[in-house]
This record gives C-alpha cells, sequence and structure tokens, in this order.
C-alpha cells in the first residue's frame, strides 16, 4: 500500500505537469510557428469568397485586402496566432495532464463523471470554434467587410483587428457552447428543471441578445443575430439535456 502523499509531493507533481504542459505548447507552438504559410492560409481563408461556407451560400465573389499598419505587427500576430495554435492542438495534453494530477483524490464513480464532463465541454469547445470559423466569423466579415456607406468610401481592415476578431470571437463561442455541459451539472444537482427553463424562456431570450451584444465586436443587427441564434439554440438543447438529467 503506498503513503499517503505530503503536500509538498503534490505540489513536486503539480510542478511536474505543468512543466509537460508548458513544453507541449511550445513545441506546438513552435511546430505552428514554422508552418506559416499553411497556419495563416487557414486564418486568412474567411476573407475571400474561395472559402466553402461562401461557396455553400452562393455568395458573389469578392475579397477582402488586409493591411499592417506597424513595423513589428506582422510578426507579433505571427507569434500570438502560433501560440494560439498551440494551445489549440495541445489542448488534449493539457486535459490530460490536469485530470491525471486530480483524479488520484477522486473515488471510481467520481472519476468516471469527471471524465465525461471534462469530455464533453472539450468537445463542446471545439464544436463553438468550429461554429465560429465556419458560420459566425465569415457571415460577420463578408457583411462587415463588404458595407459601405458610399462607393466613395473604401475599406481598409487591417491585419490585427482581422486576426483579434477572430481569435476572440473563437474562445467567446467556445466558451459560449459550453451552456448544455454547465445546464446539465446544474440538473443533475436539483438547482434547475427543463419546466423551469420553459417558463423562463422569454427572459432567457432577453438575457441571450444582451450577452450577444456584450460579446459581438461590433454594434450592428446582423453580427448580433448571428451570434444570438446559436445560443438560443444552444438554450433548447440545454432543455432537452435537462430533461432526461431529471427523469434519471
Amino acid at each position: 500500500m503506498n503513503e499517503p502523499q505530503t503536500f509538498w509531493d503534490h505540489l513536486d507533481v503539480l510542478r511536474s505537469s505543468l512543466i509537460r504542459i508548458g513544453v507541449a505548447i511550445v513545441v506546438f507552438a513552435a511546430v505552428a510557428f514554422c508552418l506559416k504559410d499553411e497556419l495563416f492560409s487557414v486564418v486568412l481563408a474567411p476573407r475571400s469568397s474561395d472559402f466553402v461556407t461562401y461557396k455553400l451560400l452562393g455568395v458573389e465573389p469578392f475579397a477582402l485586402h488586409l493591411m499592417n499598419t506597424g513595423l513589428t505587427e506582422q510578426f507579433m500576430i505571427h507569434v500570438r496566432t502560433a501560440i494560439y495554435a498551440g494551445l489549440l492542438v495541445a489542448s488534449p495534453y493539457i486535459l490530460y495532464e490536469l485530470f491525471r494530477f486530480v483524479s488520484p483524490g477522486l473515488y471510481q464513480n467520481e472519476r468516471r463523471y469527471a471524465v465525461w464532463i471534462v469530455g464533453a465541454a472539450y468537445a463542446m469547445f471545439i464544436v463553438g470554434t468550429l461554429v465560429n470559423y465556419f458560420v459566425v466569423f465569415p457571415l460577420t466579415v463578408r457583411f462587415l467587410g463588404t458595407y459601405q456607406v458610399s462607393p466613395d468610401v473604401a475599406n481598409m481592415l487591417t491585419l490585427q483587428s482581422y486576426v483579434d476578431t477572430l481569435i476572440g470571437m473563437s474562445l467567446v463561442m467556445g466558451v459560449v457552447f459550453e451552456l448544455p455541459v454547465v445546464c446539465g451539472l446544474l440538473g443533475r444537482m436539483g438547482l434547475i428543471t427543463n419546466h423551469m427553463m420553459s417558463e423562463y424562456r422569454r427572459h432567457a431570450i432577453v438575457a441571450i441578445l444582451v450577452v450577444a451584444a456584450i460579446i459581438t465586436p461590433t454594434t450592428d443587427v446582423f453580427t448580433l443575430f448571428v451570434v444570438a441564434l446559436p445560443i438560443y439554440l444552444l438554450y433548447e438543447l440545454s432543455i432537452q439535456i435537462v430533461r432526461c438529467t431529471n427523469k434519471r
């Protein structure tokens, strides 16, 4: 039988896990940095009508021309984008290391539930990121990037605003897509029911519009609707999940 570990033993284990996580992030970020052409072919794809979403919607041909306004801006954007890509690719290993550190302190049933919860949360975050990349962000870029109050006024978009908007909206949509997981947990704990969520649906719609207005990078109605619609669909999905949870 293993002897119980002291606080400092746990701290050493945590430090080793954090070091391995840091190394993994650095390695994947370095690989992404070296694959500059491949990385930015993905990042910049939604700026032209050749993107798959526009082809499926039959959008008229267009292309947004981005510009750089700072001496070090392109290099720093390259670094930040590579780090984000490294985090995204290394995220399964990061979760594995964190779970391996926490799991010895859990009972067997708690460990099983933790695996399901963490797996569902990670899957929903990835789904939210993909929905933003293929739906929300392209429609936002297409509308705002080509909108003109007059033909005499040309849009001059910077690379920094484009990349910052993409990364920011990806993170926000990834977090928002955790709504079904959170509601499922609350339903499991008996704090909410599907009847309660259905009864307060109108209040939820108002709250969703407020949240969408806060996280939307612009103030136009179109972008607000594009962001609010997936959140509302997630709310309806959450009602069904809580209903199944309450039955169990």
